[in-house]
Formats: C-alpha cells, structure tokens, sequence
C-alpha cells in the first residue's frame, strides 16, 4: 500500500524527533569524560565528550524548523525537557539502589559515572532551553528577513548564537556547582564553542542536501512548510 504524502512528512517528523532525543540524552549522560582533540596543530580542543552528539540536535531543529515550521520544532524541543526529566529520575533511583556483591559494576563505580548526571541534566536543560528556543527564534527571523532565501545565513547565525549561550550557560553552572574548577571556565567555554561553531559550518551542507531532498520529495516552494493539518479541500 503506498504511503500518503502526510503520512511519510508525519513518520520522518518522529525519526527526527528520537535522533534529537537521542542525542539530547547520550550527551547528559556522557559528560564527564573530557577530552583533547589537536585541529590540525593550529588549536588544541578541550571539550566534554558530551559535546559530540549535541551539535546534531541543532541540526535537526534546523531541520525541521525550515520544512516543518517554528511551533513543530518547539514540539520537539520540549519533548526533549521531558525525556530530559524521566532519564534523570530513572538515574536517580538507580542510584538509590545498593549493588549486591557480585555486581559487575558497584555503588562507587556507578556513582562516579552517573552521580553528577543530576548536575549535569538540570545544567543542561536549563542551558538548553535558552539556547533551543533562541535558535529556532533567530533562525526564523532570518528565513522572514531573507524571505526563504540564504539557508546557510540562518543555520549558521541561528546555531552560532545559540550555541555561544549554551556553552556560557552549561559550563557555568557546572562551575557554579563544583563540577569544574572556575580557572578552567574560559578554556572550556572558547573550545566548546569554537568546536561547535566548526561543527555547524561543517553541516552546513548537509542540511541544504536534506532540505533539498525534502523540498523535491514534498514539492515544496521557497519559503514553504509542511502543514499536516491542512483542509484537503485547500488542495482542491
């Protein structure tokens, strides 16, 4: 059976949505292991792994804020607070809970990986609210300023600021609560945004090839959304 045209926009809509989920959760939970990354000799990264999957998040947001309009991004976004919130409390209990004797992995072990996960997860969401909400309003205001036109300016200055607050914000508040030391505050805030940053210059070209692919596949205009909800008698 072929599969309706609002069917297909509605099943990528919810792929999307669990890839940002997805990704919006491995970086809480992963946060802890700070790494290196040398670019190339001319600057040395040092960045929280949990940093690796969040520039994806705002991809998709892009994404999906550019065919399927600002209100259906917002969706996703708190959809991401919740899931946010139910994985800090199943950590929660987990953690309540005493390992018996033979546990593969014991209460120190697993307090020690996941014992900040609280920390980080209220950090990070109310880092990311700020940040997710500031990225789909300025990349909005860019595509009615741009009337559709120049994607690349209202991805990149979109996630640009964006991501200039979340990593102010997450970094600060850690320090604020004794999750990192305040002498590493500006080192971490000019390479987590300078990585970032780097990032979305990268996938630039990917969101032009997924946009494209959305726009041939749906038929959509310039400037033009999805709108699952709309009367079929409009088509008419």
């Amino acid at each position: 059976m072929k599969i309706s045209d609002k069917d297909l926009a509605l099943r990528i809509y919810i792929i999307l949505a669990a890839l940002f989920i997805a990704s919006l959760v491995t970086a809480n939970l992963i946060f802890k292991k700070f790494v290196s990354i040398d670019f190339f000799g001319w600057y040395t990264f040092k960045i929280s792994v949990g940093v690796l999957p969040y520039p994806i998040t705002f991809l998709i947001t892009d994404t999906i804020s550019e065919i399927y309009g600002k209100q259906k991004a917002k969706w996703v976004v708190t959809a991401g607070i919740f899931a946010s919130i139910f994985t800090l409390l199943i950590v929660l209990v987990a953690n309540a809970l005493p390992a018996y004797a033979d546990s593969p992995l014991d209460d120190d072990l697993f307090n020690e990986a996941f014992g900040a996960t609280g920390i980080a997860v209220g950090a990070s969401m109310l880092a990311y609210l700020l940040a997710q909400y500031i990225d789909v309003s300025v990349f909005h205001f860019w595509k009615r300023l741009t009337k559709g036109k120049h994607l690349w300016l209202r991805n990149n200055f979109s996630t640009f600021t964006s991501q200039l607050v979340d990593t102010a914000a997450v970094v600060g508040l850690l320090c604020i609560f004794g999750e990192l030391a305040w002498k590493d505050f500006w080192t971490l805030l000019l390479s987590g945004f300078l990585f970032k940053s780097l990032v979305a210059l990268a996938d630039t070209p990917i969101l032009y090839a997924v946009v494209y692919a959305f726009k041939k596949r749906f038929k959509l205009q310039a400037n033009e959304e999805i709108s699952w909800y709309r009367d079929d008698s409009e088509n008419t």
